[in-house]
C-alpha cells in the first residue's frame, strides 16, 4: 500500500511561485507514473501535470502549461510541482496520484482521476489577487 503525503502549500499572492512536494512512502515511487490534480471548491478533479517513471515524459494541462513544471526524484520517493506566476484561479486543492499503468508516453488515460491506484490527502494552494 502506497501512501502519498503532498506538502508545500500555502496562501501567496498572484505572480508569486510554490513548489509542492509528495512523498511516497509504503512503495517505490519509481514503479509509478505520478500526477497531479487538483480541485477547486464546487468543482471536480481537474488534472495539472504527470510524469513518466524515469521523468522522461511529462504531460500538461494548457491551462498551466509554461508555467508549471512537474519533476521527480526517484532516489527521495519524491515527486515535484513547480508553480510559477501563480494566478487566483489556481486556488485548489492539489493531490498527487500515482498510477502503476504502462504506456503513457502517446496515451489519453492520464487525465483521468480514475486511472491512478493511489491519492495523496492533498495540500491547499490559495492565491490571491
Amino acid at each position: 500500500q502506497v501512501q502519498l503525503v503532498e506538502s508545500g502549500g500555502g496562501l501567496v499572492q498572484a505572480g508569486d511561485s510554490l513548489r509542492l512536494s509528495c512523498t511516497a512512502s509504503g512503495g517505490t515511487v519509481s514503479n509509478y507514473v505520478m500526477g497531479w490534480f487538483r480541485q477547486a471548491p464546487g468543482k471536480e478533479h481537474e488534472f495539472v501535470a504527470v510524469i513518466g517513471r524515469i521523468g522522461a515524459t511529462t504531460y500538461y494541462a494548457d491551462s498551466v502549461k509554461g508555467r508549471f513544471t512537474i519533476s521527480r526524484d526517484n532516489v527521495k520517493d519524491t515527486v515535484y510541482l513547480q508553480m510559477n506566476s501563480l494566478k487566483p484561479e489556481d486556488t485548489a486543492v492539489y493531490y498527487c496520484a500515482a498510477s502503476s499503468r504502462r504506456g503513457l508516453y502517446g496515451s489519453t488515460w492520464y487525465p483521468f482521476m480514475g486511472s491512478y491506484d493511489y491519492r495523496g490527502q492533498g495540500t491547499q494552494v490559495t492565491v490571491s489577487s
